[in-house]
């Protein structure tokens, strides 16, 4: 599937006043493309709100320095988002993964659409711009600047560069492609610092991080002759490691770091109760699909679910399915 980019077009023509809005646990691609996609529309002459339904995680806070990310019912209530005449969801299909943004986008009757590079989809009653081949929803927003002939500022293209450097794993997942690398040096001609972003993402660590990662790293367990590794976290890990739960980004994949591990698993259980499952893979185990068993999704190499439930519950039936589809 690959994005119309005149229908987009027209699309955003016909609207004045658009909310812009993305997944809860927002990472960098999220953020990044909210941020971009804002730039874009305002060249266009666009009201534009940026609102989510948890807050930017302190660790990203630097992808947004004028602070523009609102969080629902903290920065801006449900009934002064009515007024707008378009809604774009980004980086996301699922219901689930709005939060409580859902139930402000069910009660609107307006325009919406969504842009976005997941494979997998709800009925959001949303009109869909999406290419599922596209390794990161910013570099589609890089697309659209150019599609549309506007400028790449070099506010737009530190969050698009940032976006598209943790979606594909700083460039090193097989979805980066010479596509990407293209995108990427447009970023980096319009001002984006590869850099000072890779700094802000991975040379500023909390003692609660750290202390969370070697939690992480002493339990892992491999099986299957080491191709499948898992662990885990618990709520009671965060206070006694004095991490946030947006530390847990990215740890899933020190599980790959393993030599011959070819499919990873972190479960993290989440303050209100059941667990964030994360999936990745580097073999033929697709990870959206393996999430969707669990109604989650995500992309082929990276996928993740939600499970209600213990710990005793909720692991031997992720693991197990695991096992299963590596042929355990």
């Amino acid at each position: 599937m690959s994005i119309d980019w005149r229908a987009l077009k027209s699309v955003l023509d016909n609207a004045t006043n658009v909310v812009l809005t993305s997944h809860i646990r927002p990472d960098c691609d999220a953020l990044g493309s909210e941020l971009g996609m804002a730039g874009l529309l305002e060249q266009m002459g666009k009201q534009v709100r940026i609102v989510n339904g948890q807050e930017t995680p302190p660790s990203l806070a630097f992808i947004d320095p004028k602070k523009r990310i609102m969080c629902i019912g903290k920065d801006i209530q449900p009934a002064e988002l009515m007024d707008a005449d378009l809604w774009m969801i980004l980086d996301t299909s699922a219901w689930v993964q709005l939060g409580p943004m859902g139930d402000v986008i069910r009660s609107f009757t307006g325009k919406k659409i969504i842009f976005d590079h997941h494979v997998g989809e709800d009925d959001l009653n949303a009109t869909p711009f999406k290419e599922t081949t596209a390794e990161a929803t910013g570099r589609l927003v890089v697309d659209a600047i150019e599609a549309f002939g506007m400028e790449l500022t070099a506010e737009m293209a530190m969050p698009l560069f940032a976006a598209i450097a943790t979606d594909t794993g700083w460039f090193r997942f097989p979805s980066a492609n010479i596509v990407t690398y293209k995108a990427a040096a447009k970023l980096i001609e319009s001002g984006a610092s590869p850099a000072g972003i890779y700094a802000d993402l991975y040379e500023r660590e909390t003692v609660g991080r750290l202390r969370l990662r070697g939690l992480v790293l002493n339990r892992i367990c491999t099986e299957l002759a080491g191709r499948f590794a898992h662990t885990y976290i618990l709520k009671e890990d965060f206070i006694e490691t004095g991490a946030l739960p947006t530390d847990t980004e990215d740890l899933v994949n020190h599980c790959l770091e393993i030599q011959g591990t070819e499919f990873a698993v972190i479960m993290i259980e989440q303050p209100t109760g059941g667990f964030k499952i994360s999936f990745r893979s580097r073999c033929d185990a697709q990870c959206n699909l393996v999430a969707g068993e669990f109604g989650g999704g995500g992309h082929k190499a990276a996928a993740g679910a939600f499970l209600k439930g213990p710990f005793e519950e909720v692991s031997p039936l992720v693991l197990n399915h695991v096992r299963s589809e590596l042929g355990g």
